[in-house]
């Protein structure tokens, strides 16, 4: 069996104020060629298709027709990641045949999608983990116990929630496999935060109780021969060699931030056959516009040295010790798709320690708690981190149910 991995869609971002709706359109285009060309069985859509609950009319059309197109050439199995609404993209999902199939209900979770060899033979199982959300997850996830007695709520974080759901699947595949003669190849699609995987600063933070992760060695020992990862923007492999299935996020297929200037975008092609994982082929997606930084004095940035970055998505740094006058009509005039501009004088006195400017990639608890003990010359109390916690989580979730 030979299957695509891809997640991270995020249609309807954009970059700095950029639509990206075309080149979304260019990476879909890139995505049905390289399916028709590789003779793909499946395709694995790892959550973040939309990038917010309530996704733009034009991002919807998109997705439908790109859906449209796959499933002419082979089976698509997508789930929602936690910037999708699973409601919204679920819709319809029953009625789906065939060729689609979008996972969107926790109760599904632990019954597999099985794909059809080219032969017409089972090819392969496909257990599919919506974004799974511990406060709203844990009641669909807990374990009745015997005889409907002793019923168990999984704890309030991403590692319970998610360790609920293998078990699930480790029961249902166990029971399958040993009701068949050869070992059929098992997959899962899941959206979640592995440790050890590295992040970008364009992912939302989805901590619960200060937590984001979920250790590798919660899928060992599952039975799986390959786990298709969303959440992560760069492509990258995790988990533990010889212990953990092969483990692998696809990362987005566009960069979605500077702190992702460097990542080599793809999507993965797996074969797998019954005796696991045989090989992983990476293909590039196409580079509608490579980001690059340009820092320097201005009259440095104006001059020949950054030639070959006209063309680029540019975050500017001028670090001349005054700004200079008219500083954005004169680096726009160098740099025609300059994004951001920032002014940071090289040679600055040493200051004071004090709080600095908060980035998208801290904890927002640790910047609320820096704020207080700027302000208020002591730490925040453990009581006071509680409250905080509790409203921004609840911003959250607010942001989820939208």
């Amino acid at each position: 069996m030979r299957i695509l991995h891809t997640s991270d869609w995020h249609l309807g971002r954009t970059l700095h104020g950029v639509d990206l709706t075309d080149h979304h359109a260019a990476f879909l285009d890139h995505l049905v060629e390289v399916v028709r060309e590789e003779r793909v069985d499946a395709v694995l859509v790892a959550g973040d298709v939309y990038d917010r609950a309530l996704p733009p009319v034009d991002s919807v059309a998109l997705l439908s027709d790109a859906l449209t197109r796959l499933t002419e050439h082979t089976r698509v199995v997508l789930t929602p990641g936690n910037h999708d609404s699973a409601t919204r993209l679920g819709f319809g999902s029953g009625l789906f045949r065939d060729r689609l199939c979008v996972r969107a209900r926790v109760p599904d979770l632990g019954r597999p999608v099985e794909l059809p060899a080219a032969d017409g033979s089972l090819g392969a199982r496909v257990y599919a983990l919506p974004y799974l959300d511990p406060d709203l997850a844990r009641e669909d996830l807990a374990d009745p116990g015997e005889d409907g007695a002793g019923r168990t709520v999984p704890a309030r974080s991403h590692e319970a929630v998610t360790t609920a759901a293998l078990a699930r699947v480790r029961s249902d595949l166990a029971r399958r496999r040993a009701a068949e003669a050869r070992a059929t190849p098992a997959a899962l699609v899941a959206h979640t935060f592995v440790t050890g995987g590295a992040p970008s600063e364009s992912e939302r933070d989805i901590r619960v109780g200060g937590v984001d992760q979920v250790p590798s060695g919660v899928f060992a020992d599952v039975g799986l021969d390959y786990v298709a990862l969303g959440h992560l923007h760069g492509p990258q492999r995790v988990g533990r060699d010889g212990v953990d299935p092969a483990m692998r996020y696809a990362g987005s297929p566009l960069a979605f931030s500077f702190s992702e200037a460097r990542h080599r975008k793809s999507t993965a092609i797996v074969d797998l056959g019954p005796d696991g994982v045989r090989d992983v082929d990476l293909v590039e997606t196409p580079v509608p516009r490579p980001l690059a930084d340009v820092t320097g004095p201005l009259e440095e940035v104006l001059g020949r040295r950054f030639d070959h970055l006209t063309g680029h998505w540019v975050r500017v740094t001028v670090t001349d010790p005054v700004r200079p006058e008219q500083l954005w009509a004169r680096v726009s005039r160098r740099f025609p798709h300059a994004l951001v501009l920032r002014h940071d004088p090289a040679d600055v006195p040493a200051r004071r320690p004090g709080p600095s400017a908060a980035t998208v990639a801290q904890d927002p608890l640790e910047v609320a708690t820096s704020f207080l003990r700027a302000a208020g010359g002591r730490p925040a109390e453990e009581a006071e981190v509680a409250v905080l916690r509790q409203a921004y989580e609840s911003v959250l979730a607010a942001e989820r149910s939208a």
